[in-house]
């Protein structure tokens, strides 16, 4: 799935090119993705100017004069920017067609992501039970030593739960937890202070470095213009269980939690 860096990605990308400019209407040819397409898609933004492109967590915010769209990628969903005469493929199912010639096309495999209008999509029902955004200034150490208190699940968990942390998905959470040397299962309550603020850091970190690279392409993900991400080439520990650690060259372990998978370093990461 698409996480916080994979959406910034698609979001940086796009916005030169479509804000400020008008929609001609909308082309929708499957209605049903994780909840319906509106009906009257075409008709509520015919004419409208887009405002903004913004992101929460790994939802996309597109602002128009009047209301807007809530968008997204579910699992392996990409939205390019083509040329709105493109002949669409099988999996290529809304069309935002703009005034430049041009289209946003949401090609979406398995029918998970979203394209839903709100009058008011920035308190959508579906963003207003997220948590902090961890690239903001209100995310750091000292936050996430008051989110931890209490919490007996593992800090990997913690870390994931978007009611509490938004958009800081599997792939970078293995690799924030290694670059802070703490083990993904140690219980989140019993990180210390100093701990929690070089995990803090540790996460705005990862993100950054993986949205200057254009995010991880491990299956389906592009960019806005087609392209694959490369974080995914400097990985210390997601997916590489078996192989030698790149910092001290013990073998990298893996666990499963909570279905997921965990990947970390035995010496690097003790505790």
């Amino acid at each position: 799935m698409p996480e916080l860096p994979e959406v910034e990605t698609v979001r940086r990308g796009l916005s030169p090119h479509i804000v400020g400019h008008r929609l001609r209407g909308a082309r929708v040819r499957h209605p049903r993705l994780r909840w319906p397409v509106p009906a009257g898609l075409d008709r509520l933004v015919k004419g409208q100017r887009i405002t903004a492109l913004e992101r929460r967590g790994k939802y996309l915010i597109l602002g128009l004069e009047h209301g807007g769209l809530l968008l997204h990628l579910g699992m392996s969903g990409s939205l390019r920017l083509v040329a709105a005469a493109t002949p669409p493929e099988k999996h290529d199912h809304v069309d935002l067609l703009l005034d430049s010639g041009q289209a946003l096309r949401l090609r979406d495999p398995r029918r998970f992501g979203a394209v839903l209008w709100s009058e008011a999509p920035a308190a959508h029902p579906l963003l207003a039970s997220l948590g902090i955004e961890p690239l903001s200034r209100g995310f750091d150490g000292e936050a996430l030593y008051r989110l931890s208190r209490g919490k007996t699940t593992a800090i990997k968990h913690l870390i994931m739960d978007a009611h509490l942390i938004v958009g800081v998905g599997n792939i970078y959470a293995n690799e924030a937890l290694f670059q802070a040397c703490i083990r993904p299962t140690l219980r989140a309550d019993q990180l210390s202070r100093p701990r929690c603020h070089r995990l803090a850091e540790a996460i705005k970190d990862t993100l950054r470095r993986a949205i200057k690279a254009g995010g991880s392409s491990l299956r389906d993900f592009v960019n806005g213009h087609g392209e694959p991400g490369y974080f995914q080439q400097s990985y210390f520990v997601y997916g590489r269980a078996g192989e030698p650690c790149r910092q001290c060259g013990t073998t990298i372990k893996s666990l499963r939690q909570a279905n997921r998978a965990s990947h970390y370093c035995p010496n690097c990461q003790k505790g």
